[in-house]
């Protein structure tokens, strides 16, 4: 639970100006977690959230950058925890996720920065993934493939 409360988390605030604890808590409400200002306040520090002004003014959380192994950690877990299947069309690799988890796995997938990846567009379950050829689809499956049965 707390996994995926963490992935919806990054993803809420990377679509929403989040200025408050209270203002994320709602967020997290409407997003089916029930949570308190404690548990909130908790996942703010143990994400390294911190506040950037936007708008000459108004601030929003964003993550802040930690050590890259420990960034990857974070990513591999959220990957290993929604990732259901994959399948390649040419070179795009469409990945099934456990339903709401698209955003936050594609995010990962991102932050991983493979050179392969170009980029990734996320529904609620689906991630298709655009890659610069088909052979490298294939190394990027086998990466994933690594990370979701053993965590690398």
């Amino acid at each position: 639970m707390k996994v995926s409360r963490h992935a919806k988390i990054i993803e809420l605030i990377t679509q929403n100006n989040i200025e408050t604890q209270e203002e994320l808590a709602e967020y997290l409400t409407k997003a089916g977690f029930k949570v308190t200002q404690a548990t909130v306040s908790r996942d703010i520090r143990d994400l390294r959230l911190t506040k950037v002004s936007v708008d000459g003014g108004r601030q929003k959380y964003v993550v802040l950058r930690p050590e890259e192994s420990e960034m990857n950690e974070k990513y591999i877990r959220i990957l290993k925890d929604g990732y259901v299947s994959m399948d390649m069309a040419q070179n795009i690799l469409v990945i099934k996720t456990v339903s709401g988890m698209a955003m936050a796995v594609a995010a990962a997938v991102d932050a991983m920065k493979w050179k392969e990846v170009v980029g990734c567009i996320a529904g609620d379950d689906t991630i298709m993934c655009a890659i610069h050829s088909v052979e490298e689809t294939v190394d990027v499956m086998e990466k994933i493939r690594k990370i979701v049965s053993k965590g690398i």
